[in-house]
């Protein structure tokens, strides 16, 4: 089945009037096909094989783009700009830093355990228990 979507894909035409379509066409088109493999129904197999196909394109588009030279271009319709990605700071080679930082983690470690059950801090303060902010849902895939 994984081949009968390549080729599903392939046969799906672009609508564009560019020999190398848009971003935009790109995922215009893209959004129309997929329609149209839902209303095909066996989503599990179909989103199973275009993670597979995903995972592929990106890797290939990695390995390609590792390759391609440190420096602008413009070709195709894309255009490259090369950054060069500069220095962090090593905050922690500061003794003050690191030493507000513990006690920071310190202080997140006694807020979680204060939402289980009444914390007094080393300060002999109530650590309050604060509110939370959900997290947004999401489905975990993995193969």
């Amino acid at each position: 089945m994984s081949k009968d979507l390549f080729i599903m894909m392939r046969e799906e035409e672009i609508s564009t009037s560019n020999f190398l379509p848009t971003k935009k066409e790109i995922q215009l088109s893209s959004k129309k096909f997929a329609e149209k493999l839902i209303a095909n129904g066996n989503l599990e197999e179909l989103f199973a094989q275009a993670l597979r196909l995903s995972e592929s394109l990106n890797i290939i588009t990695e390995v390609l783009k590792k390759s391609l030279p440190n420096e602008n271009f413009e070709a195709f319709g894309l255009k490259g700009t090369f950054r060069s990605g500069g220095d962090s700071i090593n905050y922690s080679e500061d003794e003050i830093y690191a030493a507000l930082k513990v006690d920071i983690d310190n202080r997140v470690e006694l807020l979680k355990l204060a939402l289980k059950q009444p914390v007094i801090d080393g300060y002999l303060n109530d650590v309050p228990k604060v509110s939370t902010t959900p997290r947004k849902s999401s489905l975990a895939i993995s193969f």
